[in-house]
């Protein structure tokens, strides 16, 4: 049996008895073996897997253990993963993320439990507590910079786009804009890398590459090696408020199931008329080569949301530094509306987000059955249900729960209007066959029927 204790880094040096016994006191619980897990996705840094099988089965002697000292916490591994150490001395960054996961899993715990405060979610609160747990993670630096530029992309890409993705990514840190992403690899890697060195070149010492990922992500896409801010958000929604919240700039790559719940959030929130006044550059971006894929997304867009939700973005192809430009050049547009409306420059408070976008969506069998899917409703609500189809589908795909409930009752059913199934069907079978829904060599078998 091998252990191996680390001293604590950043801001956790320091818990209370009571937060020690939310970890400790019993290993069946809840919150410890989702702290467990979390610290096995992070050991596996910077690997290329979708399958959280592939994490969890070879570690079933896995264990994390804290111990108080009068100085503070020690985090105690037993039989961690070999490849998370170099000369037998566990590498910096993953030490680092151990105790980011440690940090954000206790504040959730002990913060946010709604039973516990009496308190009702409503949509001022879940925006606080987005903040809130930001705030903590000293992700809200108050710099005034305007230069965090959210990226989002698949993790099954090919070689082409990643390298794409490196170039706008290199571009944007040429012009000292930083980096966010949903952490994994892929097109969630690609821009953190071109950013290191843009950053690099212009003797840039402030680069940061911030992932924001989630319980039920984490294990399927381990943070990849470049992140040095990571933040694990409750669930999936507070993760897409964040990444928008925080953003200065949107770039989107090209991506499956996970990108198109991404996108259809974005322009459903942006479509509400609270929100026409916005300032947020969207820009869809990959190599020549995935002019298809851009046309097929736009397309479905168009005939599903209109030409109002098509004129939120701008389409570049094979353009890596005229993306970057775009980006830049509105950084003083963002700053102005910003100023102009007394908001903050690291947190859109402004933006409205309706509670549809909010509230968290279990993707079950029923509920995935009961979407509304069709033409009659607000287009704000159509998009709301098409981003939770993604969702469910990604849940499908990766996620350990999703994928075990997959496995016990079969492929989730979709049925609605008819002209939005099929446009619907044809997109996913685009993502299918372009391999977007899983790695490269990896056979894809859909989580989803669509049935009349």
């Amino acid at each position: 049996m091998q252990k191996i204790q680390l001293n604590p880094l950043g801001s956790m040096s320091q818990l209370s008895q009571l937060e020690v016994n939310l970890l400790s006191e019993s290993k069946d619980s809840d919150l410890y073996r989702l702290f467990r897990n979390c610290c096995l996705a992070v050991l596996y840094s910077g690997a290329e897997i979708d399958n959280s099988d592939d994490i969890f089965a070879p570690h079933q002697d896995f264990e994390v253990n804290l111990i108080i000292r009068e100085r503070g916490v020690k985090v105690e591994l037993v039989n961690p993963p070999a490849h998370a150490f170099v000369d037998k001395v566990l590498i910096k960054g993953v030490h680092e993320h151990i105790f980011s996961v440690l940090r954000d899993l206790l504040h959730m715990g002990a913060k946010y439990s709604a039973q516990s405060l009496q308190v009702t979610p409503d949509s001022a609160y879940i925006t606080h507590s987005v903040f809130d747990m930001l705030r903590h993670a000293q992700t809200i630096k108050n710099t005034a910079e305007l230069n965090m530029v959210v990226c989002w992309g698949g993790h099954s890409i090919g070689t082409t786009e990643y390298q794409y993705t490196k170039e706008v990514g290199y571009q944007l840190g040429l012009r000292n804009l930083n980096i966010c992403t949903g952490c994994g690899p892929g097109a969630m890697k690609g821009p953190m890398k071109g950013a290191t060195i843009g950053h690099a070149k212009q003797r840039y010492r402030h680069g940061r590459y911030l992932g924001l990922t989630e319980p039920g992500i984490i294990a399927a896409e381990p943070p990849n090696a470049i992140v040095n801010e990571l933040v694990i958000m409750p669930d999936i929604e507070k993760r897409l408020e964040a990444f928008i919240r925080l953003s200065h700039g949107i770039v989107v790559f090209p991506g499956g199931a996970g990108t198109a719940e991404e996108l259809l959030y974005l322009i459903g929130i942006m479509l509400d008329e609270q929100n026409q006044q916005q300032v947020l550059p969207i820009v869809l971006t990959g190599p020549q080569e995935s002019k298809a894929y851009f046309e097929s997304i736009d397309d479905f867009i168009g005939k599903t949301l209109g030409p109002e939700a098509q004129n939120l973005y701008e389409i570049v192809v094979g353009d890596a530094e005229k993306v970057a430009q775009i980006i830049k050049q509105n950084q003083n547009l963002v700053r102005d509306y910003r100023r102009q409306t007394g908001d903050s420059y690291d947190f859109n408070w402004s933006l409205k987000i309706a509670s549809e976008f909010q509230s968290p969506f279990i993707p079950s069998h029923t509920n995935m059955a009961e979407l509304k899917l069709n033409f009659d409703q607000p287009k704000t609500e159509l998009a709301a249900a098409l981003r939770q189809v993604f969702s469910g589908i990604v849940a499908g795909n990766v996620k350990s729960e999703g994928v075990a409930l997959i496995k016990e009752c079969g492929p989730f059913q979709l049925k609605g209007d008819p002209k939005l199934m099929e446009l619907m069907d044809s997109l996913l079978e685009s993502f299918v066959e372009q391999h977007r829904m899983k790695l490269p060599g990896s056979k894809y078998i859909p989580c989803y029927q669509i049935t009349e």
